[in-house]
């Protein structure tokens, strides 16, 4: 445990370093305040950084830890006592419980507050482009059957230009409501629209409607056109969940990558049981190549389960494979191999 908390505190040092010098222009340049960039910025920004690479330095930590005791052949006189390989993977149990406790309280409790006061920091002193005003082409499904589409939308007037509203039974339109303007009034939460034409097709009769305004509600605010997709990090599980079910009813694809976000809030902490034991397994034996060459096997194998990871990321958002599956399959398989060369060193 101290060498993993000595070894975290260690790389988040380094990644405040760096980032301050990759930012530090921003921050003169935009008159950020030294409280503002400890208390704002840094503070929620190393939680965030720590849990990344959590399951990576408890690997590290085990290997490192474990190969300096069998290098000094103390499990020899362990087993020689005897003491079973089960009593002796006790304490690596524990260990990685706590720390997956610890990963898995920051991902699901702390993260997501950390990350609301961070991206809003970044948005006002770090960001170069600033807040997009204006979108173009806005395609959502609001509910099943009831499509939304606006040419333009400036954030800046709240009016969008040229929408249409199309309501279906299956696949017989039932109305069309078009508008060559609409504009949000944050105040009632509703919208008015202007020039616009509704019409209705009802037992194979249509009525239309004109006129010049009229105020109307859609199941859609200006913020959901705006919503970035680092906006569910800052989101917490149960908001998480919400937004997910709302982005699967506007039939975007972006939903994908929510659902990853949302599992892999599980999957990571789990990643870090699984690779501790993997630890131990790889470091009990005394080898000759001692403590370099159990790091090298350690980071490989690290290093294969974040690119494994990575592919089955990359299909999932492809739609080759669900989240998640994407998310759980590379621990699952990892977790058979931490059980075979487990087994395979005890002996």
């Amino acid at each position: 445990m101290g060498t993993f908390f000595l070894a975290l505190f260690l790389i988040v040092c380094v990644a405040v370093v760096f980032d301050i010098s990759e930012k530090i222009d921003n921050f003169i340049d935009k008159g950020a305040t030294v409280g503002d960039i400890i208390i704002k910025y840094y503070l929620n920004f190393i939680p965030n950084f720590a849990n990344l690479f959590c399951a990576l330095f408890v690997f590290i930590s085990v290997i490192f830890f474990t190969s300096k005791m069998a290098g000094k052949s103390e499990f020899i006189a362990m087993f020689a006592s005897g003491i079973s390989k089960f009593r002796l993977l006790k304490p690596y149990f524990v260990g990685g419980i706590l720390i997956t406790a610890f990963s898995f309280i920051l991902g699901y409790y702390v993260i997501p507050d950390c990350n609301k006061e961070r991206l809003a920091f970044e948005e006002k002193y770090v960001s170069r482009t600033g807040n997009r005003i204006s979108l173009f082409n806005i395609h959502r499904q609001l509910e099943p059957g009831v499509y939304f589409y606006i040419e333009s939308y400036n954030k800046e007037h709240n009016v969008g230009l040229r929408m249409s509203l199309e309501k279906f039974d299956g696949v017989t339109l039932k109305s069309k409501t078009t508008a060559d303007m609409l504009q949000w009034n944050s105040e009632k939460q509703s919208w008015k629209i202007k020039d616009y034409c509704i019409r209705t097709f009802e037992d194979g009769k249509e009525s239309i409607e004109t006129g010049a305004e009229k105020d109307t509600v859609f199941r859609i605010t200006p913020d959901d056109f705006f919503k970035k997709t680092t906006t569910v990090e800052a989101l917490n599980s149960r908001e998480l969940r919400e937004y997910i079910a709302e982005q699967k009813l506007s039939g975007t694809s972006a939903v994908i990558s929510s659902e990853i976000e949302l599992y892999n809030r599980m999957a990571t902490p789990f990643s870090t049981f699984v690779l501790t034991i993997i630890g131990f397994a790889l470091s009990v034996k005394k080898r000759r190549g001692g403590l370099g060459l159990n790091i090298i096997l350690g980071m490989l194998l690290s290093f294969s389960y974040i690119l494994f990871q990575r592919f089955s990321t990359t299909f999932a958002l492809s739609g080759l494979l669900s989240p998640v599956l994407a998310v759980w399959v590379p621990n699952f398989i990892f977790a058979l191999i931490a059980i075979v060369v487990y087994f395979t060193a005890a002996k």
